[in-house]
């Protein structure tokens, strides 16, 4: 501040300059309403769904946890992925919010700053005045009319001093807004990864089911041509023939059903790449193998989760803005003081318009107190504190689903694999036992219908293990969405025309063979 500025505020009273020294250093002092203080919430020890025997504690290795899809050693699937991850559209809104909440923060921090600034004006103005007639000459009054014009030049500001911390705890709230949105795209980048992964798990999984139904197709309609053949020689009945035209309508009927999942996990993946749902119809209806999920899967510790998990984090950031805002809220129950200034040129003319033709100023301090809004204040903080309790309410189910949901995956993990291990089994019986079948019907000791039970039995136990398998990678997928997997020092790209998305899609073609 100038000298002259001082001055002025030692004459706009006797104790003006004290005030103003007093006023500052007032703002120095704590704000008002709570602190924040995250919340210890209690976690078990160990997944509860953990084999025994292997809840060391050991997390997974965090460049496994970046980019734990690459584990499976699908590069068609890591093309995906990339893809998505520059043309999604999810994405860009989770970019465009934080760029909101970035703004929004700076738009808080900005009111501990003085505002105001310059202004000009200019009026046109007309004023008649009448003469006043002498005392008995009968005349009638004189009317004068003038016409003028006004030019004004001046700067004014405002500075509010922020004595009882509403505006920090504004900024603190707008801060952790900021915190939030950004764990929001961070959580949005997670689900993403996940979805595609589980998508592309979907997809060849179905094909898998595909080709087992086309060679069941194959084999009914063998043992049709057969039956056939028999019975066109009189060795068979006609119910054989019909028993094996029914095992090829059956059959049959299996494939456009997984035609129609096969092109949903298509559309979905190419909605999810930001696309017309069509466009990776080409790319991806080359048939390819189902990945193999590993079996060495470390889960970790369910402390571990409070930090992984993007939602988990951005709930608790929700618990610090919704506290901050109850200091927000308390703040009005206090006086605010600001202090204010303004200088500026007038006349009538605007060629002379200087200090010395005509100019105004002033300087001081105000103070506003409404404590006729008492009630509703009492009211606000109230809500505000009520908003705080339901954030944090929703932090903690937030913590207690993602407990369920890595419990769940694991689970998955350890049931379907115990059941893989019998479905092949039963797929190795139901094999030896269509062998034996043949050999029997070839020395005419079973009938052709024990071949087609044979069959029967052993394409179901064969899709059924494809369906345990899709169901396992399934739950690969889904255990490591769960532990918040995919976000680790994996920077969004910047907003851009989404080439490299179109990059990473020219080579899909090239790794699928198509």
């Amino acid at each position: 501040m100038t000298d002259a500025g001082i001055m002025v505020l030692w004459r706009c009273g006797k104790y003006g300059f004290l005030f103003f020294i007093a006023m500052i250093l007032a703002g120095a002092c704590a704000p008002v309403g709570p602190d924040y203080r995250k919340a210890d919430l209690p976690v078990p020890s160990c997944f509860g769904s953990l084999e025994a025997g292997i809840c060391t504690g050991e997390q997974p290795d965090k460049q496994f946890l970046t980019s734990w899809w690459k584990e499976l050693q699908d590069p068609v699937l890591d093309q995906l992925i990339a893809a998505a991850i520059e043309s999604n559209l999810d994405m860009r809104v989770a970019r465009a919010r934080v760029q909101q909440a970035r703004a929004l923060a700076g738009i808080s921090t900005a009111r501990l700053l003085p505002e105001g600034g310059p202004q000009a004006s200019y009026d046109v103005y007309r004023r008649s005045d009448a003469a006043v007639p002498v005392q008995g000459d009968g005349t009638a009054p004189t009317t004068y009319r003038r016409r003028g014009e006004l030019y004004e030049v001046g700067f004014d500001a405002s500075w509010e001093i922020d004595i009882f911390g509403g505006i920090r705890r504004e900024i603190e709230a707008a801060d952790a807004d900021l915190d939030a949105s950004e764990e929001a795209l961070r959580d949005v980048l997670v689900t993403l990864q996940a979805e595609v992964a589980r998508n592309y798990m979907e997809l060849r999984g179905q094909q898998l089911r595909m080709k087992i139904a086309k060679r069941e197709l194959e084999s009914r309609k063998t043992n049709e041509i057969i039956s056939e053949s028999r019975f066109k020689a009189g060795l068979v009945n006609h119910l054989e023939v019909s028993r094996a035209q029914g095992e090829v309508a059956a059959a049959e009927s299996r494939i456009p059903s997984l035609e129609n999942a096969i092109l949903a996990a298509v559309h979905r993946l190419g909605v999810l790449l930001g696309r017309d749902p069509t466009s990776l119809v080409t790319e991806l209806s080359q048939t390819a193998a189902l990945p193999e999920i590993p079996d060495n899967l470390r889960a970790g510790l369910p402390s571990e989760l409070l930090r992984q998990r993007p939602d988990i984090r951005k709930a608790e950031r929700e618990v610090a803005a919704a506290t901050a805002r109850i200091g927000v809220s308390t703040a009005d129950l206090f006086p605010r003081f600001s202090l204010t200034g303004y200088f500026g040129y007038l006349d009538d003319d605007l060629e002379s318009l200087s200090w010395r033709s005509g100019h105004f100023w002033g300087m001081g301090p105000s103070v506003r107190w409404p404590i006729l809004n008492f009630k509703r204040i009492l009211s606000a903080i109230e809500v505000s504190e009520a908003l705080r309790d339901e954030s944090l309410s929703r932090y903690e189910k937030t913590v207690l689903l993602s407990l369920e949901e890595v419990e769940n995956a694991l689970v998955v993990l350890s049931r379907e694999k115990r059941r893989a291990e019998s479905l092949e089994v039963a797929v190795q019986a139901n094999d030896d036992a269509l062998k034996l079948a043949r050999e029997l019907y070839t020395a005419g000791a079973e009938s052709y219908l024990a071949i087609l039970d044979a069959e029967s039995a052993l394409f179901t136990a064969r899709d059924e293990l494809a369906r345990s398998r899709i169901n396992r990678a399934i739950g690969f997928v889904s255990l490591y969405k769960a532990l918040g997997g995919g976000w680790q020092d994996l920077e969004p790209p910047p907003e851009g025309d989404g080439l490299q998305g179109e990059k990473n899609l020219s080579n899909i073609a090239t790794q699928t063979g198509g």
